[in-house]
């Protein structure tokens, strides 16, 4: 735990396909795929990689001006390399921008992250290629990011970082550790009130338990003496009509 952070710091698939980093077994094809995945960076890609952002999800018609116009705002820019097709030649929506200060280059980090080119919400980050020890790329089956639909959610990058896992120790200390004597304490005088009133509520019943049969007997003598003048009445009047 002490060595947990949001954001990966050496890429590893099978962690990248869990929402905390603490899985140990692989969900889907594409996480075996970036396990058995042996990728060297391109050694064809030149330039300070500790100065280059990533961008991504740019407007397939967006052009190298019209990035280097928005992203020199931010400082002097020394390349920027547009990934396209090499058959089509058309633009794949990324794109890496190499700065000449790292001033400039965490400036944009910051600011130009979600900013909105061409009616697209673009994202950026620091290259990973060559400067997160592991990485594999998402057509291996790696990177970052991704979609609920498509089944390939990576965690551990500034779009989407792991969460805190759950220290199971620790709660379970806190719920039977400290304090675990005064809430049993309480438990028990919990328990023992609800036996005084229990035992309470019996003797009281017994007590009234006797005046209830004294009514009964009562009310029964008087049906008994009810009836009997109901008798002497009617034999008197028997002996009215002789």
């Amino acid at each position: 735990m002490n060595d947990w952070a949001p954001i990966a710091k050496e890429y590893d698939p099978l962690k990248a396909g869990s929402i905390d980093g603490t899985d140990e077994e692989p969900h889907d094809r594409a996480i075996w795929r970036a396990m058995l995945a042996r990728y060297v960076p391109n050694k064809g890609v030149t330039g300070d990689p500790h100065l280059t952002l990533f961008v991504a999800r740019l407007n397939l018609q967006t052009t190298e001006e019209k990035l280097k116009e928005v992203f020199s705002r931010y400082g002097d820019v020394r390349k920027i390399r547009l990934v396209r097709d090499l058959v089509t030649g058309f633009s794949k929506g990324y794109a890496f921008i190499e700065y000449k200060e790292e001033r400039a280059l965490l400036k944009a980090h910051r600011d130009a992250n979600r900013l909105v080119i061409d009616q697209h919400e673009i994202f950026v980050d620091f290259e990973l290629e060559r400067t997160l020890r592991g990485w594999i790329p998402r057509r291996l089956g790696g990177g970052f990011g991704g979609k609920k639909e498509s089944g390939q959610l990576r965690f551990g990058g500034r779009d989407r970082p792991f969460r805190k896992p759950i220290n199971l120790p620790s709660v379970k200390n806190d719920l039977y550790g400290e304090g675990s004597s005064e809430k049993r304490n309480w438990s028990r005088e919990g328990t023992r009130d609800w036996r005084t009133r229990d035992r309470d509520h019996e003797r009281s019943r017994d007590k009234r338990w006797p005046e209830r049969e004294r009514s009964w007997t009562w009310g029964e003598s008087e049906r008994e003496r009810d009836s009997k003048e109901e008798r002497s009445r009617g034999r008197e009047r028997k002996d009215r009509d002789r």
